[in-house]
């Protein structure tokens, strides 16, 4: 495979204002609506990948390390306010098409656009009646990073878009109830009249239609779900997500080309589907006052003399080596590279002197959202189906009396399983703490895989009692080892630079002038639901504090 079918190794020069003329006509009204369409988003991503990146020397007012939720609310707010903004983002940004014509790969076929520098996958379901199914691919930055630490892997998303690249897109409000458990120090009033509702009207969120749902085969699965989980007397409630439903009923009748049925989520989603780049980084890129950097890694960010700060910057290539190292200065730096990645460059900078005054806390409170995963094994007179949408839209509700929220998730894999498949979110209390390691260079997490039991016990007690009822068992064929639960994973990280302790109560971090966390790094560990939407309201929140009393 040569270098010239691989995506992003397009090397177009176009100045800053060529991109900004080119990307405004095909932006314009579209941004109104608050997302674009597939193709606008794409078009004008591609425009947006041909600027050229930053270059050694330049100054910046604002720098953002990262293009998630939390980067790209703060990248967009901030340049609606005037401020001109650099993101530097780890990842490729995704607009070249592969050989087979795709941006990205389904699930059932990965290869190299899949993993993030790895040879061979690490998928979160590694077996399949009893047979691995990892395979191996050629090193590349792929989409998916599955970050290995001491007892846990931590599944993120790698390109501009970050998270919202890969998860599943259900886009989950905590209830009103359990929000003062998860942010004690954030007004909940505020959070639910403005910053939540602001959060949802921006990602483009939508819920299935119900009738619909009542007869679309490839929602099979999430039927059968429902009746298990109600005749076992717990709470079933359709999820919010950020898919476009009506394309997705294009695909099932067959006028649209088919996304999320036809395996394609994991390792991306070529149409249908909302993420970031459709929606806050489509808009912030139609500002022209925002430039994303891609394949660029920030390794430093130190005090300057004057006021800012400067801020060391690897350029990588598609293989993962360092092709020049780039020194800028900004005025204002805002971490957003996950909970993972801001946590590991926090802890780095505070131990090895190159931000001393970062206090305490920095590494602290990380938690994996109590994530486990479990299959069952239904009898023969409860086929899940053949065809299986990607994207869950339902799930079982056992928070307050056990402490776990099943997501009813779909086995995408082209024959009948009659198998019901679940990733729980449950109310884990244990936190890991990320230090630096001197010897290795690198950041260390203290997780320990025996923490996850308190997750499985709790997703327990809705699994146990629908075994129970139907009579059946659970499934030891998906994660090797005659294992029925996978508990060495996350795909929903949180925490290590908690809000109020690491940073005071927006994001600003202690010890600095002029540095911010706005990712989910400021959320303590567990969110009670998926975490996106929360990260997103919370920044929204941040930001306009910061905009308000700091620029």
């Amino acid at each position: 495979m040569s270098d010239r079918a691989l995506p992003g190794n397009d090397s177009h020069g176009f100045s800053r204002r060529g991109f900004i003329a080119r990307t405004s006509s095909i932006l314009g009204a579209a941004t109104l609506a608050g997302h674009l369409a597939p193709a606008q988003a794409q078009a004008a991503a591609a425009a947006a990948a041909a600027a050229a990146p930053i270059e050694s020397g330049a100054h910046v007012p604002a720098l953002v390390i990262g293009t998630g939720y939390g980067g790209s609310v703060a990248a967009l707010r901030l340049a609606q306010a005037g401020v001109d903004v650099q993101m530097i983002e780890m990842g490729m940004d995704w607009v070249t098409p592969g050989s087979d014509g795709k941006i990205f790969p389904k699930v059932t076929s990965p290869d190299y656009r899949s993993f993030w520098l790895r040879t061979r996958t690490k998928a979160p379901l590694s077996n399949f009646l009893g047979f691995p199914i990892d395979k191996d691919v050629p090193k590349y930055t792929g989409i998916l990073d599955a970050e290995d630490f001491a007892g846990i892997t931590v599944y993120q998303g790698r390109g501009v878009g970050g998270g919202s690249l890969v998860n599943g897109g259900m886009a989950v409000t905590p209830k009103r109830a359990n929000f003062q458990a998860v942010l004690p120090s954030v007004d909940a009033d505020e959070m639910y009249n403005t910053y939540y509702p602001r959060a949802n009207a921006a990602l483009g969120v939508g819920m299935i239609d119900p009738a619909w749902f009542e007869t679309a085969a490839c929602y099979q699965f999430s039927r059968v779900g429902r009746k298990h989980a109600q005749r076992s007397g717990f709470a079933w409630t359709f999820v919010p997500d950020v898919y476009d439903w009506n394309y997705m009923k294009q695909e099932a009748a067959g006028t649209a080309t088919k996304s999320a049925l036809d395996g394609e989520i994991l390792y991306g989603n070529n149409h249908g589907k909302k993420s970031l780049v459709q929606t806050y980084l489509a808009q912030a890129r139609a500002t022209g006052k925002v430039v994303i950097s891609s394949l660029h890694k920030v390794t430093s960010v130190t005090p300057t003399t004057g006021g800012g700060y400067t801020v060391t910057i690897d350029q990588i290539n598609t293989t993962g080596d360092t092709v020049a190292t780039k020194t800028v200065t900004s005025d204002r730096v805002f971490f957003a590279a996950g909970s993972v990645g801001t946590s590991k460059l926090l802890v780095k900078l505070k131990a090895t002197g190159a931000l001393p005054n970062l206090n305490s806390e920095v590494g602290k409170g990380w938690g994996e959202n109590g994530n486990v995963m479990c299959g069952r094994a239904n009898h023969m007179w409860d086929p899940t189906g053949k065809l299986q949408a990607t994207i869950p839209c339902s799930g079982i509700d056992n928070w307050d009396a056990g402490g776990a929220f099943a997501e009813v998730a779909p086995l995408p894999t082209g024959i009948e399983t009659y198998a019901s498949f679940y990733l729980s979110i449950t109310k884990n209390p244990n936190r890991g703490e990320f230090s630096w390691n001197a010897a290795t260079g690198k950041a260390d997490l203290s997780w320990q895989t025996s923490w996850k039991q308190p997750s499985i016990d709790m997703a327990k007690t809705i699994f146990d009692k629908i075994n129970s009822k139907e009579g059946t068992i659970y499934r030891t064929d998906l994660f090797g080892g005659n294992k029925i639960w996978n508990d060495t994973l996350t795909y929903h990280p949180l925490g290590g630079a908690v809000l109020n302790k690491a940073t005071d109560n927006y994001g600003r971090l202690h010890g600095y002038t002029g540095l911010y966390v706005i990712d989910g790094a400021l959320i303590p560990g567990n969110v009670s639901v998926n975490p996106f939407v929360t990260i997103t309201a919370l920044a929204e929140r941040n930001i306009e504090k910061i905009i308000a009393t700091d620029l």
